[in-house]
């Protein structure tokens, strides 16, 4: 609820010309050392920091309303007029309450589900990489041997020449010389040379 009257505080205090909403609501009331510029002030500051964490602009207001709630509840509202400019506890309760909004807001922004209406980009790359295999293995079927053909496969498989070796029954150099062979083939074939 002292958020809520915080925000109209907020909100009042954006323009120099405008009347301050009154600060009372649900029997909380303003000290009278609580002045709205240095409302205002700790939101410019809150912006800022929103800004260079690089938060979404559309969360500063919700960001600015929970440190400003946290205020209220570790910092006596007398000493929030000199929070910014003195040294002291409160000053770095203040640092640790803007610390604590931006490092949560971050998290949720990272672990958010996909929802139906956005598109999972995922399946696209991997649509890609699939097509992008098929075209190189319908190339390696017109251009190579059958060995070269199993050679590219178990290599892009992950095999490393002497494992590959051992699996075709030959030595690593005859294994690197078929692989150079069968790449420099399907660069060609598919126009990849230069």
């Amino acid at each position: 609820m002292v958020a809520v009257v915080l925000g109209t505080a907020l909100t009042a205090g954006g323009s120099k010309g405008a009347p301050t909403a009154p600060l009372k609501q649900a029997n909380v009331t303003a000290p009278q050392d609580l002045t709205p510029e240095a409302v205002k002030d700790i939101t410019k500051y809150c912006q800022v920091c929103w800004r260079n964490a690089r938060l979404p602009m559309d969360r500063w207001d919700d960001c600015t309303q929970q440190v400003f709630a946290r205020l209220l509840e570790r910092v006596p509202q007398g000493q929030w007029t000199a929070m910014l400019n003195t040294e002291g506890d409160e000053r770095r309760e203040f640092f640790r309450a803007i610390d604590a909004v931006k490092k949560r807001t971050q998290r949720a922004r990272r672990y958010v589900d996909l929802s139906p209406d956005h598109a999972d980009d995922r399946n696209r790359a991997a649509d890609h990489v699939r097509d992008q295999w098929e075209t190189v293995d319908r190339a390696a079927r017109d251009v190579l041997s059958p060995r070269q053909q199993r050679i590219v496969e178990l290599a892009a498989g992950g095999w490393a020449v002497p494992e590959i070796a051992v699996e075709l029954g030959t030595t690593p150099e005859r294994v690197s010389d078929e692989k150079y062979k069968a790449i420099r083939k399907l660069r060609t074939h598919l126009g990849v040379d230069a």
